[in-house]
């Protein structure tokens, strides 16, 4: 019986990643459709009640800011202001580019103390953002909490036949650069799924917060209520 269990094993396990691999694609798929619905204001989340630091959200890759809109709604329902910037876009431009847009919009809006929610390759966005910030004298973000992000890039950006994605791949000399400045690290909240299509090489940044949520996917793990009750904490300063 043992030898049997044993033999299948491997078969078993290359099913269950199919089904979650299905699974997840189907909860993206769910999100953009929950992120389109109306109202489309991205100011709705930024009115009260409000709580703790303000929130700013970053997306992915050929993620609108919509994207992240259920997520932002949950959060806000509990009591935080949460800020989108609609002006990155569909999220394909160059991570210095993209930094430069978050930082300008971190201005115009005179925020403060601010929280980044970052998705996948909004993390990188955000430490390179935080590094500037830094170094401008006008420090303006506080902290960041990362899902799923490939701080160290993803091999399977490679194959995909997309500059935006390719810009992911390790050897990546923007990559290879945040990877190399831990100036920030330890205000970094880095969350990660038990299983992630997308990033199969998972790195946190050394001296951040290692978070692993029992969630499979890339996506799937957005929707998970223990990611807004980490969030809510690190936003209101609160112990586990």
């Amino acid at each position: 019986m043992v030898r049997a269990l044993t033999g299948s094993l491997p078969a078993r396990v290359g099913e269950l990643h199919v089904w979650w691999r299905v699974r997840d694609y189907a909860a993206a798929v769910a999100w953009i459709v929950a992120g389109l619905a109306p109202p489309w204001r991205a100011d709705e989340l930024a009115r009260p009640p409000v709580r703790g630091r303000p929130v700013v959200l970053v997306p992915g890759v050929y993620e609108a800011w919509h994207f992240l809109r259920p997520l932002a709604r949950r959060l806000h329902r509990r009591g935080l202001r949460v800020h989108a910037v609609p002006a990155l876009g569909r999220n394909h431009r160059p991570v210095p580019e993209s930094a430069d847009v978050l930082r300008r919009t971190l201005a115009e809006r005179d925020l403060r103390d601010v929280v980044l929610l970052a998705h996948s390759k909004g993390g990188l966005i955000g430490k390179h953002a935080m590094l500037a910030d830094l170094a401008s004298g006008d420090a303006r973000i506080a902290s960041m909490v990362t899902v799923n992000t490939p701080f160290s890039g993803s091999r399977y950006a490679r194959w995909v036949p997309l500059r935006a994605v390719r810009a992911l791949v390790p050897g990546d000399a923007v990559i290879r650069a945040l990877v190399l400045d831990r100036t920030v690290d330890a205000r970094i909240v880095a969350v990660r799924s038990i299983w992630d299509p997308h990033v199969p090489d998972a790195v946190v940044p050394p001296g951040g917060a290692d978070v692993v949520l029992p969630t499979p996917g890339h996506f799937r793990v957005l929707a998970d209520p223990a990611l807004v009750d980490l969030v809510v904490r690190h936003v209101l300063d609160e112990r586990p």
